[in-house]
């Protein structure tokens, strides 16, 4: 776990730019290695599937930075909603961000063991975070967790064996560094995982990306 702190304080200036392609670099970076997805279009897509009046309870693990997600939160006035990330680093930024939103709850924490009470919560959201987690038996099943039954998983995150320059990246470089943690998913591993508990509503790949959503039975 330290070596995934440290890895994410190393690159907490650059996290923001590469994921939203806003620099040079970070869409050279997306373009090469990981065939072009779009992590703004992904992010879309999960975050349209959260009501603008929602007025239940959400958590977020990780919360990251908050980068995609501080818009959306800005129109849920009327939910409870949890921002957990293990890195303080990303934390503070996420702190910045969401400063003024008295309907968000910030917290240090680890995802595979969640200080919140069983099915609390009408959605999970996990952004590019399953692939990080460095136990992920342990993270799916907190996540099952604390879902109220009918609750929703919207997830997105790296996935194995659809873009080979990606997965050489991952094994020789991201893993190595700590910024990614094996085993991986494959589409296959994830859609049998997701089926046993869950009823699928929606499942894309992008690339070496899936994005879903998921219904707790």
């Amino acid at each position: 776990m330290d070596k995934i702190k440290n890895s994410y304080k190393k690159s907490k200036n650059i996290y923001d730019s590469v994921l939203t392609q806003k620099g040079f670099w970070g869409r050279l970076y997306i373009r090469l290695f990981w065939g072009g997805v779009d992590d703004n279009k992904i992010a879309g897509e999960l975050l349209s599937r959260i009501p603008d009046d929602f007025s239940g309870r959400l958590l977020d693990v990780p919360v990251g930075t908050a980068v995609f997600t501080q818009d959306k939160y800005k129109k849920l006035k009327n939910a409870d909603i949890v921002c957990l990330d293990y890195s303080a680093d990303m934390l503070e930024l996420a702190a910045q961000r969401l400063s003024g939103l008295d309907n968000i709850g910030l917290v240090r924490g680890d995802v595979g063991k969640l200080p919140c009470e069983d099915e609390s919560f009408d959605f999970v959201l996990s952004m590019n975070g399953f692939h990080a987690f460095p136990d992920k038996e342990k993270a799916f099943s907190e996540v099952y967790r604390v879902l109220k039954h009918g609750g929703r998983l919207l997830s997105c995150f790296y996935i194995s064996g659809k873009y080979a320059v990606t997965d050489r990246l991952v094994k020789y470089i991201l893993a190595p560094a700590g910024w990614f943690t094996p085993p991986f998913e494959t589409e296959e591993s994830l859609r049998t995982r997701l089926s046993a508990n869950y009823d699928i509503t929606a499942f894309y790949t992008n690339g070496p990306m899936v994005w879903f959503c998921a219904e707790k039975r």
